[in-house]
């Protein structure tokens, strides 16, 4: 994976939250945008959700449309050029589900990673064998093919925890302890994915902490697992906001209104309260891994 790819992730989302302000300032309603340039209502949505790249004239359009200024107008475009870009990820496309392209675009870009997971080891710490259950488990009727290329992409996407350039996220990893007293079918492979997790304690850009069933509920706790990403400031660029992911066998949410991450910044916060410190955890995680080879 090469070092710098983050693809056009980002660049659309900031591309389309410009466009949607220069229309709001406009006082110009979705639905009057797309007569007045003879697309689609549902185009202009996904261009301003940043679910797709944009053509240079095409955002020259829209910025005549809405009386954008020239410098306006040159900066995206030329922020739309950079919406072509492709990601590492995107030659895995027959693997992914599209909603979850965009999760890959915005971790590789993200310089702080944190997950709260209440059921499964996230992906970026998951062992070959521990991935390879859950893949199978997750989708039965996968033929072995597919679940060998899903294999592949998330064993690729932890390539990230070890970049130079950029420097590689920091990230922030809370397990309740059911993640871990959870086993898969081999107690072998169960004990080294424990053992795994123990040795991430290692790496300076990595914390895992477990968060003891005695501690009781934390806040909001039927919020389930969810990952909230960070990115770091560009020069002349707004920061891309800070985004809560989570999501389900049909499709992804992503929330990135202030009061929206806001929330779960509370939920994270009550959970790390009640979590083990990184030795304890070590211990524990380390502990239950003889458990499961004896």
């Amino acid at each position: 994976m090469p070092t710098d790819d983050h693809g056009s992730t980002v660049p659309r989302r900031q591309l389309g939250r410009y466009l949607r302000r220069a229309r709001e300032d406009a006082q110009i309603t979705v639905k009057a945008a797309a007569d007045a340039l003879e697309w689609s209502t549902p185009r202009i949505w996904r261009i301003e959700n940043g679910a797709v790249g944009m053509r240079a004239l095409d955002v020259k359009a829209m910025c005549e449309l809405y009386g954008a200024s020239t410098e306006l107008t040159e900066a995206l475009m030329a922020l739309a050029r950079e919406t072509k870009a492709k990601g590492w990820w995107q030659s895995y496309s027959d693997a992914l589900p599209s909603w979850f392209e965009l999760y890959v675009g915005l971790e590789a870009a993200a310089n702080r990673v944190r997950y709260l997971q209440s059921d499964v080891v996230p992906g970026l710490l998951q062992t070959k064998a521990y991935a390879r259950e859950v893949i199978a488990i997750d989708d039965p009727y996968l033929a072995v093919d597919e679940r060998e290329r899903r294999l592949a992409v998330r064993m690729e996407r932890q390539q990230l925890l070890g970049r130079r350039v950029p420097p590689a996220p920091q990230l922030e990893v809370i397990l309740s302890e059911a993640v871990l007293l959870r086993p898969i079918p081999d107690p072998e492979a169960m004990a080294g994915q424990l053992e795994a997790l123990a040795e991430a304690n290692d790496r300076p850009n990595v914390t895992v902490r477990v968060l003891p069933l005695e501690k009781g509920f934390h806040r909001w706790v039927a919020a389930g697992s969810f990952t909230i990403l960070d990115f770091p400031s560009e020069r002349g660029r707004e920061p891309e906001p800070s985004t809560v992911y989570t999501d389900g066998p049909t499709g992804a949410l992503y929330l990135d209104k202030p009061r929206e991450v806001h929330a779960y910044e509370s939920i994270w916060t009550s959970a790390s309260e009640r979590a083990l410190s990184e030795a304890e955890s070590t211990r524990a995680i380390r502990a239950l891994a003889k458990e499961y080879v004896r």
